[in-house]
């Protein structure tokens, strides 16, 4: 990241002005370069790799804090490098204490991701949308905060402090938390998986002005699912939707695999040919280079 986009801006200065527009930006999941490739191609400004969706497709397994802050920053890296839009990745805990969110903090910004997104889960984590939770301090993860503040190079890169504290302490806690990150220098707020659209609206009502504001549309998660029209009205400024990519492929490829065991041979309804996959993927820009480069 931080080459330019042809106007001038790079990606983290056009991740802030989309940030800072009247409509909320919204971001769809990413877990690979290609679901990244996907998202941009669909006409979305923006791209958001989930930490639930890394886990699932690297390794198979649920988002408990199994992977490190070496692989996140790595699939980080795949997806930024893949895309033009600006890419917001998730970081979890930062991997440790404040001198690990200095190190991932700036990992992060070497794989050239716009935004980054800490949270203030006890390590090893766990999605914020399943049970079992636990907290850091609130002044442990202020601390984090101010670190990535310091180690961040360019001061466009987004940084999205989130708290899990809705499931574990309550609405009160997560607002005085979601402040006290605000002062410690977080761009973004993400108060995670309030269970009501009275609690989201009290959310988006004592936090205004503070900073602006995340919702998370966790597919099949503990937030209700509210329409992209009431959260404008709300005030939020980025609305993720972070698994219905991988949930999608999983659908696609369980069903074609249930046609070829049942079958023989699979079902190819409804799937790209193969000359529009390569093409989808940049088969013909790699031709065009070979044309002027290979004599």
């Amino acid at each position: 990241m931080g080459d330019l986009l042809g106007d001038g801006r790079t990606p983290r200065t056009r991740l802030r002005e989309l940030l800072a527009a009247p409509r909320p930006l919204v971001a769809p999941g990413a877990y690979d370069a290609l679901s990244a490739r996907l998202v941009e191609r669909a006409g979305f400004d923006a791209v958001y790799m989930t930490g639930f969706g890394t886990t699932a497709s690297l390794i198979g397994r649920p988002d408990v804090g199994l992977l490190g802050g070496a692989e996140m920053a790595d699939n980080a890296r795949r997806i930024a490098a893949a895309v033009d839009v600006p890419v917001i990745a998730d970081a979890d805990t930062g991997y440790g204490n404040a001198v690990n969110v200095v190190r991932t903090v700036q990992l992060y910004e070497q794989a050239g991701v716009a935004g980054i997104q800490l949270e203030d889960q006890v390590m090893p984590k766990r999605c914020g949308h399943m049970s079992g939770k636990a907290l850091i301090g609130a002044d442990e993860m202020v601390g984090k905060v101010r670190a990535a503040v310091a180690a961040r190079r360019d001061p466009d890169l987004v940084l999205v402090a989130r708290t899990d504290a809705v499931a574990v302490t309550g609405v009160d806690d997560a607002l005085a938390r979601a402040r006290a990150y605000a002062e410690a220098g977080a761009d973004l707020l993400f108060v995670e998986a309030p269970t009501s659209e009275a609690d989201v609206e009290r959310v988006a009502e004592e936090l205004s002005g503070v900073a602006p504001l995340v919702f998370n549309w966790a597919e099949g998660g503990r937030t209700p699912p509210l329409p992209l029209e009431r959260m404008a009205e709300l005030g939020f400024a980025l609305v993720i939707y972070p698994i219905g990519t991988l949930l999608a492929a999983t659908a696609g490829m369980r069903a074609l695999l249930a046609t070829l065991r049942r079958d023989g041979v699979p079902s190819l309804d409804g799937l790209p040919t193969f000359g529009e996959f390569t093409d989808l993927i940049g088969l013909p820009e790699v031709q065009e280079l070979e044309r002027r480069f290979s004599g």
